[in-house]
Protein backbone atom coordinates (compact mmCIF):
# COMPACT_ATOMS: atom_id res chain seq x y z
CA UNK A 1 0.00 0.00 0.00
CA UNK A 2 1.42 3.40 -1.00
CA UNK A 3 1.29 6.78 0.65
CA UNK A 4 -2.21 8.33 0.97
CA UNK A 5 -3.14 11.03 -1.54
CA UNK A 6 -3.08 14.19 0.58
CA UNK A 7 -3.63 16.68 -2.21
CA UNK A 8 -6.46 19.12 -1.44
CA UNK A 9 -9.78 17.68 -2.54
CA UNK A 10 -8.71 14.04 -2.27
CA UNK A 11 -10.72 11.79 0.09
CA UNK A 12 -7.79 11.43 2.51
CA UNK A 13 -7.25 15.21 2.74
CA UNK A 14 -10.14 15.68 5.16
CA UNK A 15 -8.78 12.95 7.43
CA UNK A 16 -5.98 14.43 9.57
CA UNK A 17 -5.03 10.94 10.75
CA UNK A 18 -3.58 10.31 7.27
CA UNK A 19 -1.02 13.12 7.69
CA UNK A 20 2.44 11.74 8.60
CA UNK A 21 3.37 12.64 12.20
CA UNK A 22 6.45 14.64 11.19
CA UNK A 23 4.77 16.47 8.29
CA UNK A 24 4.93 20.25 8.11
CA UNK A 25 1.79 22.00 6.87
CA UNK A 26 1.31 25.53 5.56
CA UNK A 27 -1.74 27.75 5.94
CA UNK A 28 -3.03 28.56 2.47
CA UNK A 29 -4.40 31.88 3.74
CA UNK A 30 -1.32 33.46 5.38
CA UNK A 31 1.50 30.95 4.67
CA UNK A 32 2.25 30.29 8.36
CA UNK A 33 3.86 26.85 8.73
CA UNK A 34 2.92 24.36 11.44
CA UNK A 35 6.03 22.35 12.27
CA UNK A 36 5.42 19.52 14.75
CA UNK A 37 9.04 19.80 15.91
CA UNK A 38 8.24 23.33 17.15
CA UNK A 39 4.59 23.01 18.20
CA UNK A 40 2.58 26.23 18.59
CA UNK A 41 3.35 28.64 21.41
CA UNK A 42 0.18 30.70 20.83
CA UNK A 43 -2.11 27.70 21.40
CA UNK A 44 0.30 26.17 23.94
CA UNK A 45 0.85 23.10 21.76
CA UNK A 46 4.08 21.41 22.90
CA UNK A 47 6.87 20.49 20.47
CA UNK A 48 6.47 16.97 19.13
CA UNK A 49 2.70 17.28 18.57
CA UNK A 50 1.69 15.92 15.16
CA UNK A 51 -0.82 17.89 13.08
CA UNK A 52 -3.26 14.96 13.42
CA UNK A 53 -3.06 15.31 17.22
CA UNK A 54 -3.97 19.00 17.36
CA UNK A 55 -7.21 19.71 19.22
CA UNK A 56 -10.34 20.01 17.08
CA UNK A 57 -10.72 23.69 17.98
CA UNK A 58 -7.13 24.56 16.92
CA UNK A 59 -6.80 27.32 14.34
CA UNK A 60 -3.94 29.10 12.62
CA UNK A 61 -2.26 31.29 15.24
CA UNK A 62 -1.53 33.98 12.68
CA UNK A 63 -4.80 34.41 10.73
CA UNK A 64 -7.33 32.22 12.62
CA UNK A 65 -7.95 29.90 9.64
CA UNK A 66 -9.29 26.44 10.49
CA UNK A 67 -7.03 23.39 10.22
CA UNK A 68 -8.68 22.31 6.96
CA UNK A 69 -7.05 25.34 5.30
CA UNK A 70 -3.58 23.84 5.73
CA UNK A 71 -1.65 22.23 2.89
CA UNK A 72 0.98 19.54 3.19
CA UNK A 73 4.51 20.78 2.47
CA UNK A 74 6.43 18.33 0.32
CA UNK A 75 9.90 19.84 0.71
Amino acid sequence: MGEPDLTPGSPAWGDRSQVPPDARLECKICWWVYDPAEGDAVWQIPPGTAFADLPGHWRCPQCDAEASKFLLLTE
